[in-house]
């Protein structure tokens, strides 16, 4: 990939794109198959972009999600055995047994969808981006310390001083995005003073592709289906406790562990690293504005509980790429105020009821005063009586239909 330095100047870029995680490589993929020139900046090391660090997360794709990724050639790239399949869901509350379950049928598809490992995702985004040299400027070990939007064009400074130039800059750089800021854009913002505690686990019976989701009173456990009878375990915790967890040794957490996986999947064994990571939900006031646009977690950090943070950033790039494509070849401005407001208007429709759902459903699922208790068991009890209610949570997964989790969360409201 090439790359900036005074020796190798950078090529003329139609768009500037801050921070080089999957979403923002997968814009810079989508743009150079328009025809479309992009600059990437990243403060991290060229190298933690070639080869990305396991990182504990994994990433349960939508058959949307997926379909994104196969038009941008990454799907291609990884390799079988790293494809999980989520065949099934089964919802626990409290100390039963008793379960709400979910699975594809009747949605004309054969499974859920995927799990992939978050550096897998990461490093066929950089692999892509190789591929497309010729249309993507990569710099790595920058810093952006400005951004200007004139009526005209937008403005970066770096670090070092040095300024550049484009029709659009798009802000990928977290949920935290500093260019966000920047922009004078804030974000609605969802500390749950909690953490999430990560790991994957080997167990001795198949995992047969279906997810646990178990909302215990206190703390929230998940076992992700991976292959080679491995799972990936998510818990949920305040974030004391999840910081005085990371501390113990591996016989102490296994043994806790045993204990609240209660016999599931048999003998368990410690397969991986512990991950710590804070949980923190975000929605940005606005998706853009002339010359500057909002993709990734920097338009919406979602809580993983419904899987659709990095899916919600595939859409993201798909809508904007299909947007920019066709005013590229129209010879239009690429930062136009207009042509950014509708995809700012496409993002906010397939984003809004699910993050405020989402979160709605958190709340509910972590109270766990008496009079919670008693609606958190009787929400799953009327799902599991009401088919349209599962079919629509279902069709959020399956990506056959438009999400209808304002349902639920108008339920959860009501308490």
């Amino acid at each position: 990939m090439t790359s900036c330095s005074p020796e190798h100047p950078p090529k003329r870029a139609d768009v500037l794109i801050v921070g080089a995680g999957p979403a923002g490589l997968s814009m810079a993929c989508g743009l150079a198959d328009a025809g479309i020139k992009s600059c990437v900046l990243e403060a991290a090391a060229l190298s933690a972009l070639a080869e990305p660090a396991e990182d504990g997360r994994e990433i349960a794709l939508t058959h949307a999600g997926m379909a994104v990724l196969q038009k941008l050639g990454q799907w291609q790239d990884l390799p079988p055995s790293e494809i999980a399949p989520l065949k099934r869901a089964h919802v626990f509350n409290g100390e039963g047994r008793d379960y709400l379950g979910f699975d594809a049928e009747g949605s004309g598809r054969e499974q859920l969808g995927s799990l992939v490992a978050n550096h897998w995702l990461r490093r066929v985004a950089y692999q892509g981006a190789l591929q497309r040299a010729d249309w993507i400027t990569l710099r790595a070990d920058t810093r952006v310390s400005q951004l200007t939007l004139n009526s005209d064009a937008a403005h970066l400074t770096l670090a070092d001083g040095e300024r550049l130039s484009a029709p659009l800059v798009i802000a990928a750089d977290s949920r935290f995005s500093a260019t966000r800021r920047q922009a004078g854009i804030g974000a609605q913002m969802r500390d749950f003073g909690r953490s999430v505690l990560v790991c994957r686990l080997r167990h001795s019976q198949p995992n047969q592709g279906i997810a646990l989701e178990c909302f215990h009173y206190g703390h929230t456990l998940a076992l992700l289906p991976l292959n080679g009878d491995c799972s990936s375990l998510v818990l949920t915790l305040p974030a004391d406790r999840a910081s005085a967890m990371m501390q113990w040794g591996e016989e102490q957490f296994m043994a806790w562990v045993r204990t609240e996986v209660r016999g599931r999947l048999g003998d368990l064994s410690l397969a991986s690293s512990r991950h710590l990571y804070p949980l923190v939900a975000t929605y940005a006031h606005r998706f853009a504005s002339a010359h500057f646009a909002l993709i990734g977690d920097a338009a919406v950090g979602m809580h993983p509980v419904t899987a659709h943070g990095y899916n919600f950033g595939l859409y993201g790039v798909d809508t904007l790429t299909q947007l920019l494509a066709s005013a590229h070849r129209a010879g239009q401005d690429l930062g136009d105020a207009a042509l950014l407001e509708r995809y700012a208007s496409a993002h906010r429709r397939k984003t809004w009821a699910i993050y405020q759902g989402t979160n709605a459903v958190v709340q509910l699922f972590t109270d766990d005063r008496p009079a919670a208790r008693l609606l958190r068991r009787g929400v799953l009890q009327m799902a599991q009586h009401l088919p349209p209610l599962k079919s629509a949570i279902t069709a959020q997964l399956t990506g056959r239909q438009p999400a209808l989790l304002r349902q639920l969360q108008s339920l959860v409201q009501q308490r």
